[in-house]
């Protein structure tokens, strides 16, 4: 057989295989994702992408055994370019599923689009209770976690593991400070203690320093909650108020995460926190995944990478568990909702009946360990609900956490 007749009947075998697969098979998988990659939370935005895509490039680029298209969109962190990107997806691109985006209020602008669209929708960090709460929507699976989730263990934490009873909040205000404060107080206070006072800090301020005037002296510590540029600014602007050697800093949630720890000094050192997360977890898959990262980006990863990344295998799984048809968009959403990481990279992870994660949240302090600022884990509660240890149905029966709810009963 000469090579022109043997080159023929490969081609006559290709085009048969080809031709034994399903349209939607030969077709490439198309997901779009929304990031703030411009304005104050471009570090956050790049740190989703970069998270994701390292997934994806591990596993060259497939999704349930086809070809993926990764379609990014820059949602400048403002609800009308968030939405004007979405049409853009649902209408131009055509995907086939969406997800990302940091800031709760866009997404809570988002998830109804998903009802309307009848399209899969995947949020691995906004984390606004209601997005898996009283605004649940059918499509809309979180892959993160709820702003008060964290919060809930940590004020019982305090109570139980410290000698402050008396505690002063100031935090960022908006919906997610107030979620954060607000599942921190009513856990605390559950637990013996008292909220002595509340302030509220407008989220683009730069200067701290008038409202850390008004903080109480006579309380036994400050919690706090800054984010976006301030959440590097506030540890310092704190201790240059004279504030950290009288009163501890207990923090919520990112305000000491690894997006900017790198950038503090030793005004954050002592810092407490509660997340999910923590680059310094002691387990082998977090220490190779971080030492990866590490060569892969210079940096270590936050908190961002870590749920993008793990949002990544998530979306793989459930694509498998179809048979790569996620077409079927109904399949394919039962199966988002059914994936279980018992191995994930920040530990034991599945989904509740409202598509928010059951999982373990880390109690963490700041310490240095070979010149880096770390979050070293001290204590561990596994198989953590958004609705802590309270029924679902009577905690939903509760007002949301507002900038006076709960309210502030002993100030």
């Amino acid at each position: 057989m000469n090579k022109r007749v043997l080159a023929m009947l490969l081609g006559i075998l290709a085009l048969a295989l080809v031709a034994g697969t399903p349209g939607w098979a030969q077709k490439p998988i198309k997901f779009g994702f929304m990031a703030p990659l411009t304005g104050p939370a471009a570090q956050v935005g790049k740190d989703m992408v970069d998270g994701l895509k390292m997934y994806f490039e591990e596993n060259g680029y497939q999704l349930g055994g086809r070809k993926l298209e990764l379609i990014i969109e820059d949602s400048q962190g403002r609800p009308e370019v968030a939405l004007n990107k979405l049409r853009k997806y649902i209408e131009s691109d055509q995907v086939d599923l969406v997800g990302g985006e940091a800031f709760a209020h866009i997404a809570l602008a988002m998830a109804p689009k998903a009802d309307e669209y009848k399209i899969p929708m995947i949020f691995p960090v906004a984390a606004s209770d209601d997005l898996t709460q009283r605004q649940r929507n059918k499509w809309v699976v979180r892959t993160g976690w709820t702003g008060s989730q964290p919060s809930h263990p940590f004020g019982e934490w305090v109570v139980k593991n410290t000698k402050y009873r008396r505690v002063v909040t100031i935090a960022a205000d908006y919906a997610f400070g107030w979620e954060v404060v607000g599942g921190f107080q009513r856990t605390f206070e559950e637990s013996g203690g008292q909220v002595i006072q509340k302030l509220w800090v407008p989220l683009n301020v730069a200067d701290w320093a008038p409202y850390l005037s008004q903080i109480r002296r006579d309380a036994d510590a400050v919690f706090a909650l800054a984010v976006a540029a301030a959440q590097l600014r506030f540890p310092k602007q704190y201790e240059d108020a004279g504030l950290k050697g009288r009163l501890p800093l207990i923090a919520g949630a990112v305000s000491f995460d690894e997006s900017a720890l790198p950038r503090m000094g030793d005004e954050a050192l002592g810092g407490l926190s509660p997340l999910m997360y923590s680059a310094a977890l002691d387990t082998p898959a977090m220490k190779e995944w971080v030492k990866k990262y590490k060569a892969k980006y210079g940096k270590v990863p936050s908190y961002y990478s870590e749920t993008c990344y793990t949002t990544g295998r998530w979306l793989d799984i459930a694509a498998k568990a179809v048979g790569g048809k996620v077409e079927d968009r109904e399949a394919f959403l039962a199966a988002m909702r059914k994936v279980e990481m018992p191995d994930a990279l920040r530990g034991p992870l599945k989904l509740d009946t409202y598509g928010n994660p059951i999982q373990n949240i880390y109690i963490r302090k700041v310490e240095r360990k070979d010149g880096e600022l770390q979050n070293t884990v001290i204590y561990t509660y596994p198989a953590v609900s958004q609705f802590w240890k309270w029924n679902p149905e009577e905690y939903l029966k509760q007002p949301p956490y507002t900038r006076d709810y709960p309210p502030c009963k002993h100030c």
